[in-house]
């Protein structure tokens, strides 16, 4: 994982140059002040004006230089991030800037890299902005570890990131922060009572077994959270497979297990007051003459049938299971993540997560949060007419609604089933990819709806 340590520093007033943030309407009169072997340097940048855009300014003697920026006149986290790329190996600071964890953030996420394949490393070689408050660096260090950390899981192939490898990924969590870990896995989630991760997962290959995967941290006396997260290491549609193109990007099918062991390490790493439970229910959706056939219909755990009316619809299968389950120890707040439904990406795009919430007040304050912290996520209904969408003929219900309609809906309405009506509980359907690249973000796994959830869990339940 990218390390941020050298990124980031805690200004004690040591040598460092300094970048000058001028707003994108203000540059001519802010070049009007500048001496005239300033602004001479200046004019020679051809495109400083622009957002984006930087020059050199001189000083008396030739290593006195220093930096203007040309930053959007929106303030946003990612308004520093194309910077660090342009100037030279070094030390920097802002020249009277109200310094912010954004900023921070922003800046360390644009050393991100994902080099565990290149032969030739293409990290960047840390550039170091000097930040002047002590708890604004932690908490930037720690985001953006997160960030990265949800990055580099997503990017990994499935290859080397199956069921086995997310196990481990939780397991080192857990060793880094004191939680414990455990794992049901292969014929063994038959006697524990988890049916549905095992059908969706039994068709895959000798090693890649499919397991549910739990960590619990924190003290028993504490408000109790779940955390679940969908764990599809690879997808090929089962019985009902995909394109090639449909294929070709799903190894992010983790991405919502990446999503929660993301936002649990930033709620062990600030310590705060919950007793915590992650659950990653983790397969491999594949093709064989065990896989789960269209029409099959398998009891849950909660108890409820459910009629295959498509084995391309297997994120909510597993996910039902973990949520029944992380149900029975009465937890005061449930969240889960899951890369669910291309519905989704057809409402809102692949930046913005569907959002989904049993309580109001919670999806306000989320919607609230997202915004807060630059994370956006746009709440969608559980609009509950269009359950009748999953009745089944000779089951319970169907994993899968006939037709093209409200495909996002009809996906969360499924999981409803298995959550408590009274329970406090939300769900995103999010991308978790940047489908092209952008300052701090390049292409490939992206972190969405993470920093927000976690501003609303930090808002809470207060840290001791």
């Amino acid at each position: 994982m990218t390390d941020f340590a050298d990124t980031l520093a805690l200004d004690r007033g040591q040598d460092a140059r300094t970048i000058r943030i001028v707003e994108e309407g203000k540059v001519e009169a802010w070049k009007a002040d500048l001496s005239p072997r300033a602004r001479a340097s200046v004019d020679a940048s051809p495109s400083f004006g622009k957002a984006g855009s930087h020059a050199i300014l001189p000083g008396q003697d030739a290593e006195e230089w220093s930096v203007a920026f040309v930053a959007s006149e929106d303030f946003n986290i990612w308004r520093l991030a194309g910077l660090p790329k342009l100037l030279p190996e070094g030390t920097y600071r802002l020249e009277g800037e109200r310094q912010t964890e954004a900023d921070a953030l922003g800046w360390a996420l644009a050393h991100y890299s994902f080099d565990r394949y290149r032969g030739d490393p293409q990290a960047l070689s840390p550039r170091c902005l000097l930040v002047s408050d002590e708890k604004l660096l932690e908490r930037a260090v720690s985001e953006a570890n997160a960030q990265a950390l949800v990055r580099d899981l997503v990017n990994t192939p499935a290859e080397d990131m199956g069921p086995a490898d997310l196990e481990a990924a939780a397991r080192a969590l857990g060793d880094e922060f004191g939680g414990t870990v455990a794992a049901i896995t292969g014929a063994s989630l038959l006697e524990k009572r988890f049916p549905m991760i095992h059908a969706v997962g039994r068709a895959a290959a000798p090693g890649r077994e499919p397991r549910l995967i739990e960590l619990n941290w924190g003290r028993e006396s504490d408000p109790r959270i779940a955390i679940v997260g969908k764990g599809v290491c690879f997808d090929s549609g089962g019985l009902d497979v995909k394109s090639a193109s449909g294929m070709r990007l799903m190894k992010k099918d983790m991405g919502g297990a990446a999503h929660a062991l993301g936002l649990a390490r930033l709620v062990m790493e600030a310590g705060l007051r919950v007793r915590l439970q992650l659950l990653i229910p983790a397969v491999e959706n594949s093709v064989s003459g065990d896989a789960l056939r269209p029409g099959d219909v398998v009891k849950t755990r909660k108890g409820l049938s459910v009629e295959i009316h498509n084995t391309d619809a297997e994120g909510r299968l597993v996910l039902c299971d973990a949520l029944a389950y992380a149900e029975e120890s009465d937890p005061d707040f449930v969240v889960d993540f899951a890369t669910l439904t291309g519905a989704a990406r057809v409402a809102l795009g692949p930046d913005l997560p569907a959002m989904f919430a049993r309580l109001d007040d919670t999806g306000e304050a989320l919607v609230r949060s997202g915004t807060l912290r630059e994370d956006p996520v746009w709440r969608l209904p559980l609009w509950e007419n269009y359950l009748q969408m999953l009745n089944s003929d000779i089951a319970d219900l169907s994993n899968a609604a006939t037709g093209g309609f409200a495909g996002a809906v009809t996906a969360a309405l499924y999981l409803s089933s298995f959550v408590d009506k009274s329970r406090d509980w939300v769900h995103l359907d999010t991308y978790a990819w940047m489908p092209a690249n952008k300052p701090g973000r390049p292409k490939g796994g992206e972190a969405l709806g993470l920093r927000a959830t976690f501003q609303l869990i930090a808002d809470r339940y207060t840290t001791g």
